[in-house]
């Protein structure tokens, strides 16, 4: 298959666009494409194109959109992850690897255990990272929609002015918790959307779980401690499973 770019502009055949910066970056310099060259287009929001190059000039990279082609199937269940943010690099995992498996929003959230702090997250420009990663594993694993990377905001959810979550909410605990369930036991009814929560690496405080016992069910995975910047990942999956979406 062609290589594909992120390009928000492509909207109908017949469209000439110039693609973002990084993604004419990626194409010249990585792998040095030239006019004339055929590729795929996606917008992030849905349809996927054949193109081709048009033009590259000091103006950018300039694309013709041709005949609009199937996009990779999404899942049927939007999920949101409200994910705590994660010291160093992790976060760009979670990210890239929930984005990968299909989730449909990430909410990053700062818990009381959280290492990061808000102002540090403002500074660090980290949201723009986030959104990066998220374009950069749709280009990789075939997506055509882009999930946002929504404004990081402190836990809980529900008390935050201006930011609410899909229901059903279901959050993760720490195995032995003991108002949690497995999630075996979960409703098998397969939800138009839901949000899945996950801790912070030093795991939540008592005080926050027993806040989130009014939002939605604790859900444990086994009895094993998984990282993490694992537990997104693995979360999801079984749901997914549960869902018959695999």
């Amino acid at each position: 298959m062609s290589p594909r770019f992120y390009a928000p502009a492509a909207n109908a055949t017949g469209d000439r666009i110039v693609l973002p910066v990084d993604e004419a970056e990626h194409l010249t310099r990585v792998l040095r494409l030239t006019t004339g060259k055929p590729i795929r287009a996606f917008n992030g929001r849905g349809a996927e194109f054949d193109a081709l190059v048009s033009a590259i000039d000091r103006d950018g990279v300039h694309v013709q959109i041709g005949d609009r082609v199937a996009a990779a199937p999404e899942p049927r269940v939007a999920v949101t992850l409200a994910q705590a943010v994660l010291k160093g690099d992790k976060m760009d995992d979670v990210v890239r690897d929930a984005v990968m498996i299909g989730v449909a929003a990430i909410q990053p959230i700062v818990t009381e255990r959280t290492e990061v702090s808000m102002a540090t997250l403002a500074r660090s420009r980290r949201r723009e990272r986030w959104e990066r990663i998220a374009i950069s594993s749709a280009k990789q694993c075939g997506r055509a929609i882009v999930p946002p990377i929504l404004e990081p905001t402190l836990f809980p959810l529900n008390d935050a002015a201006g930011v609410t979550v899909p229901s059903p909410v279901l959050v993760l605990v720490e195995p032995g918790a003991s108002s949690g369930m497995a999630l075996s036991e979960l409703d098998l009814s397969v939800p138009q959307q839901a949000t899945l929560v996950v801790g912070p690496e030093g795991g939540w405080t008592p005080e926050e779980v027993q806040a989130m016992t009014k939002v939605g069910p604790l859900v444990m995975l086994g009895g094993r401690t998984l990282r993490a910047d694992a537990m997104a990942l693995v979360a999801l999956a079984a749901l997914f499973t549960r869902w018959r979406e695999f």
